[in-house]
């Protein structure tokens, strides 16, 4: 695991690509992730966690700094830190996560008359939602 020291910043995956070109195209792509992680805050069908997972990921290719600020950003640096580092969760984010999480699939399948995709998205709830059941509670 990473060693998150008084920092409290997850150590690097890779090292950044030496190619100019991918550098950018992964700076580019993990910020339009950060932006749709950000909007996952406050849409409940866009989970928020996985793209800022993705988000790190890319910035681990590309920048250092920008993983840096991910990483140990105020706002969500905290919750990516311990879902990454295989911590877990607090009780409020899964309650709040599987609230939202079902009352969107609700509002959506209210919305949508094809059969397959109301299965579709009722899975995707029940296997979200068994993920999250199964992480591992945190007290803070």
């Amino acid at each position: 695991m990473a060693d998150l020291g008084s920092s409290h910043q997850l150590s690097l995956p890779a090292a950044p690509s030496r190619h100019r070109l991918i550098r950018w195209f992964f700076i580019a792509l993990g910020s339009l992730l950060v932006g749709v992680g950000v909007l996952g805050i406050f849409l409940p069908l866009l989970p928020s966690t996985v793209f800022f997972l993705m988000a790190a990921g890319c910035y681990g290719k590309s920048s250092p700094a920008a993983y840096r600020w991910l990483t140990t950003n105020r706002f969500f640096g905290r919750h990516l830190r311990d879902y990454k580092e295989e911590r877990g969760a607090t009780m409020g984010a899964k309650v709040m996560s599987i609230g939202s999480l079902w009352a969107g699939i609700g509002l959506s399948e209210y919305f949508i008359d094809a059969l397959w995709i109301r299965l579709a998205l009722g899975l995707v709830a029940i296997a979200v939602t068994v993920h999250l059941v199964l992480l591992r509670t945190i007290s803070r």
